[in-house]
């Protein structure tokens, strides 16, 4: 047995606060590049035909991605990781590294050749509407061909971001996704500058991601390094540490799948009516945006905690973690509903509205921007929440969550879609989210005790209060900018979704300190550079 390893113990606010500020500001910057590579294409292609391709080409490799990457490879690995390097030493937590690499190589790449045969039926299970237009499924089948070799890549990254974020080396995981964007949208200049027509340039879009992705591990490769890593080909499947992923994978794969079940109900509705793909998926990356600098950053941070309370014993650490993360979840996101859901005209229209993106664009992707954030403190929450079962090795109760959101989300859509239409899809998402988080805060305090009795709900009340006077003073400021500066132009429209936005966090934060919300304070310690 190698010499132990001490990375760290439990976390308290401040070092929580301070580390998901690293992580929050690092994912803006990818966030921001991502509304800028989604500005770029939806002025390339509005929400046409070539659009609606690509976003369900590039669905695929993403739905497992989700699925065996960074949804159920890290939730497994990170804990088996963080394990091994506390009681065994680095040493051998570097050859697990290696022997999963090896293996996911080996799997992976036999996955993605049976994808390319059989990709004209698996854009025919997800979109079947796309078979009554001319041309437009095998345009779909030809870029998911090209992308699907984007899943082994983004796997080989999440395991570095894994390691990385266990060893708490956060910086260079926080900042792979931005160069990911960034390469897109170079390469999109590249595209645009040759002049090329919309196939050929949906095809070079669909090579960006693969280009893309390389760039994501790239820019980790340094900082592994420095951590003692090298890459030797370690074929082990049968190795103990391989197979407790495995266990805690099923599971979890299990409960993702159910995810990925919600986003194929969605496609297959939405590939019927014409647009209604891109529209979704417009709205969704602005709803992203929150959730990777909230949801993300503090889940990434808190299952860092967790996982090392949890190798330690330390049962009370960890319920400190969760409580103080899901406090914070709460007080980043509770505005930013309120904010999304008054704002959603103008930040729509300052993203998106400009080439051959639309006035009629701009609302339909408001309305649905509107449907998905009821679900946003959920989606956030659970970020959170469901790391904790994985590190407590009971990960079958996400899974029965996801199954929840699943049914909810699928029951909505039933009812609904005769009077809402495509826009069913993003009420469903935000009901089977509710659901799920729902379900995961109950059992957690039904079997550990781990959130009740602890202000938890008097903080939320609160945080609500607060942001529901944000949300008045951002409405009003919004349409009195509007009847000054009119809503033509960009500047127009930066002016009136920027500055009440930057009003709004005023707003909030004064309210939410005279509400003697105990979040304020480490908000604005690490705002003034001051968390310790």
């Amino acid at each position: 047995m190698g010499e132990e390893v001490k990375v760290g113990g439990r976390q308290d606010g401040a070092e929580l606060v301070r580390s998901a500020g690293l992580i929050s500001g690092l994912t803006f910057v990818s966030r921001l590049l991502g509304l800028v590579r989604e500005q770029v294409f939806a002025a390339s292609f509005g929400t046409g035909l070539y659009s609606d391709a690509f976003q369900i080409a590039f669905r695929i490799p993403n739905l497992l991605r989700d699925l065996f990457a960074e949804g159920a490879l890290s939730a497994a690995f990170v804990p088996t990781y963080t394990r091994i390097l506390t009681r065994e030493g680095r040493a051998e937590a570097m050859r697990l590294v290696n022997r999963l690499l090896t293996l996911l190589a080996a799997g992976l790449g036999v996955l993605v050749l049976i994808g390319m045969a059989v990709a004209p039926q698996i854009v025919a299970l997800l979109a079947p509407g796309y078979g009554a237009i001319p041309g437009k499924a095998q345009i779909t089948v030809t870029l998911t061909r090209i992308m699907l070799p984007f899943l082994p890549i983004v796997s080989f990254a999440a395991v570095a971001m894994g390691m990385l974020n266990a060893e708490r080396r956060f910086r260079a995981p926080a900042l792979a996704p931005a160069t990911f964007n960034l390469v897109a949208i170079l390469w999109a200049a590249v595209l645009w500058l040759g002049g090329f027509g919309p196939k050929a340039v949906a095809v070079g879009w669909s090579v960006g991601v693969i280009l893309g992705g390389l760039a994501q591990v790239a820019t980790q490769v340094p900082e592994l390094w420095r951590c003692g890593w090298r890459l030797r080909l370690k074929w082990a499947p049968g190795h103990p540490a391989i197979r407790r992923i495995m266990r805690l994978m099923t599971p979890a794969t299990a409960g993702l799948a159910a995810v990925q079940v919600n986003i194929l109900i969605s496609s297959v509705f939405a590939s019927h009516d014409p647009s209604a793909v891109s529209t979704l998926n417009f709205a969704f990356r602005i709803l992203y945006l929150p959730v990777g600098i909230f949801g993300v950053a503090v889940g990434t941070i808190a299952t860092t905690g967790l996982s090392h309370s949890a190798a330690q014993g330390d049962m009370q650490g960890l319920g400190e973690t969760l409580r103080r993360a899901l406090r914070m979840v709460a007080f980043l996101t509770v505005p930013a509903t309120v904010g999304l859901m008054t704002l959603t005209v103008p930040i729509v229209r300052l993203i998106y509205q400009r080439g051959r993106f639309t006035a009629a664009d701009t609302d339909a992707t408001a309305m649905s921007l509107m449907l998905y954030a009821l679900g946003l403190l959920a989606y956030t929450g659970v970020k959170v929440l469901a790391p904790a079962f994985y590190v407590l090795g009971t990960p079958r109760v996400p899974l029965y969550g996801s199954l929840a959101a699943v049914g909810g989300h699928l029951g909505l859509i039933l009812l609904a879609y005769p009077w809402l239409g495509f826009q069913a899809v993003a009420l469903g998402t935000s009901f089977g989210s509710l659901l799920n988080a729902s379900l995961l805060v109950a059992v957690l305090q039904r079997r550990l005790g781990l959130l009740r009795g602890h202000g938890l709900a008097r903080g939320l009340l609160r945080m609500s209060l607060a942001a529901a006077v944000m949300g008045l003073a951002t409405a009003g400021a919004s349409a009195w900018l509007e009847s000054v500066v009119g809503s033509v132009g960009l500047l127009a429209h930066a002016t009136i979704a920027l500055l009440p936005i930057a009003a709004g966090v005023g707003v909030y934060v004064a309210v939410a300190r005279v509400l003697r919300v105990p979040e304020v304070q480490d908000f604005l310690d690490v705002v003034r550079g001051r968390g310790h």
